[in-house]
C-alpha cells in the first residue's frame, strides 16, 4: 500500500494500529455492550442500596438515643412502663444501645428487688459478643456481684481472671471478688496479695482501695496504702 505524501512509515503503522484498536473496542462492545450495561447498573443499584441503609441507620441510630433519653427522664415517674419500653429498644437497637438499655433495665430490677430478671439482662450483655467489651466487662462484674454466695469459688477466680489483672478497668472490682472468692477456698496469702496490690494501685476507686484495706486488716496482713 502506498503511503500518502508526507506520511513515514511509522505514522502508518501507528495509523493501522490505532484502527485495528477501534475495531477489537467496536467488536467487544457490540458483543458485551448489554452485559456491560447491565453491570453498571447493578453497581449504582448496589451503592445506592448501601447509602440508603447507611442513612436508615444513622436515622434509626439517632431515633433511639433520643428513646433512651426520654425513658431515663421518666424513670420513677407515675404511669411510666420503663421496664417495656427499655425491652422493646434493647430488641430494635444497634448493640451499644441494646447493652445500655439492658443494663439499665437490670439496674430497674434490682431496684424493685428482681434479682433474677437483672442476673438474666446483665448475663445478656456480658455473653453478647456483638457488643462492644467495656460492656460485657461491666455486666459480667455486676452479674458476678449478684451470683457470688451462689458460685463455687473457682467458678468466681476463673470467671473474673481476665479482668482482675492490674491496669484492666475492672481491676478493683474484680480483684476484690477474686480475694473474696480466694478467701471462702481458704487461699488466704493469695488473697491477701491480691488485697495489697489493689490497694496500693492509686487508679482503683477510693472507696474500694477502703474496703480491701479493712478487709485486709481483717486478716492481720496491713495492706499498703496506695501512693497519693
Amino acid at each position: 500500500m502506498a503511503l500518502a505524501p508526507g506520511e513515514t512509515s511509522e505514522s502508518f503503522i501507528r495509523e493501522v494500529d490505532e484502527n485495528l484498536r477501534r475495531d477489537q473496542a467496536e467488536a467487544v462492545v457490540k458483543r458485551y455492550g448489554s452485559w456491560f450495561a447491565a453491570a453498571a447498573v447493578l453497581l449504582l443499584l448496589a451503592v445506592g442500596g448501601w447509602l440508603f441503609w447507611q442513612n436508615r441507620q444513622n436515622e434509626k441510630a439517632a431515633t433511639n438515643s433520643e428513646t433512651f433519653s426520654a425513658i431515663l427522664s421518666d424513670v420513677g415517674q407515675p404511669k411510666q412502663d420503663s421496664a417495656r419500653r427499655l425491652d422493646a429498644l434493647a430488641a430494635d437497637a444497634n448493640p451499644s444501645m441494646e447493652a445500655a438499655a439492658r443494663l439499665t433495665r437490670a439496674a430497674l430490677a434490682l431496684q424493685s428487688g428482681d434479682r433474677t430478671t437483672a442476673v438474666a439482662q446483665y448475663g445478656q450483655v456480658a455473653d453478647d459478643k456483638s457488643v462492644p467489651q467495656a460492656y460485657r466487662d461491666a455486666a459480667l462484674v455486676r452479674r458476678t456481684q449478684l451470683e457470688f454466695d451462689s458460685l463455687k469459688p473457682e467458678d468466681v477466680v476463673a470467671r473474673l481472671q481476665p479482668l482482675a489483672v492490674k491496669d484492666n478497668a475492672w481491676y478493683g472490682a474484680a480483684g476484690e471478688l477474686t480475694a473474696l472468692a480466694m478467701l471462702k477456698s481458704n487461699r488466704r496469702n493469695e488473697a491477701a496479695t491480691l488485697l495489697k496490690a489493689i490497694a496500693a494501685e492509686k487508679s482503683v476507686p477510693a472507696t474500694i482501695r477502703a474496703r480491701v484495706e479493712q478487709l485486709a486488716g481483717s486478716l492481720s496482713i496491713p495492706a499498703a496504702p496506695a501512693a497519693r
